[in-house]
């Protein structure tokens, strides 16, 4: 008798600790799909990336890269010398995220936090990525003109800014970047 209890308390305690381990993981996956924006993590493509980069030649100053997701841009612009910053709601991606910058070895030039965007002020930055939703970009769009300074460029991937003209467009498909030089 006693030894089926202790079987059953510990079959008990693995799959209740199985539930609680799988609910730590996931729930920082699924729970940006239930706000009102449904903001999912989607990774950059390789060619993203290069278009993103090829938008930064000949730029300088501070980078950050709005819903940095695993980190993709910030260690890529990072390797070509830009002090970079991701905000990433997903505690998880962000962790990878700091991971993935100390193996490659960018790990000073970059910093990753678990905001919110909405709660950031982008106004120190003069470089600017976003990986958006259509829906979000109107109310970006406006928080960006009010944050940031006249020389600063916001580089859209996948959907572009529905008000503002872009100064340069390249890729095709879900690769395209629209680049926007910032001119109160």
């Amino acid at each position: 008798g006693s030894r089926r209890s202790s079987w059953g308390m510990l079959v008990t305690a693995g799959v209740g600790g199985t539930l609680v381990a799988l609910y730590a993981v996931v729930t920082p996956f699924v729970t940006p799909a239930l706000r009102r924006v449904c903001l999912p993590f989607v990774p950059a493509t390789a060619a993203q990336i290069q278009n993103v980069l090829k938008m930064l030649e000949n730029r300088s100053g501070s980078l950050v890269d709005i819903g940095s997701g695993d980190g993709r841009i910030v260690i890529a612009a990072a390797k070509k010398g830009f002090k970079a910053v991701g905000y990433e709601l997903n505690p998880w991606l962000v962790w990878y995220s700091r991971y993935r910058a100390w193996r490659d070895g960018v790990h000073q030039n970059t910093k990753f936090y678990i905001s919110d965007l909405w709660k950031v002020s982008f106004s120190r930055y003069t470089n600017v990525v976003v990986f958006g939703v259509p829906q979000m970009m109107p109310q970006l769009e406006k928080k960006l003109e009010e944050e940031l300074e006249c020389d600063a460029r916001i580089i859209a991937c996948r959907f572009p800014f529905p008000c503002w003209i872009p100064d340069r467009t390249i890729g095709d498909g879900i690769d395209t970047v629209w680049a926007y030089d910032l001119k109160h």
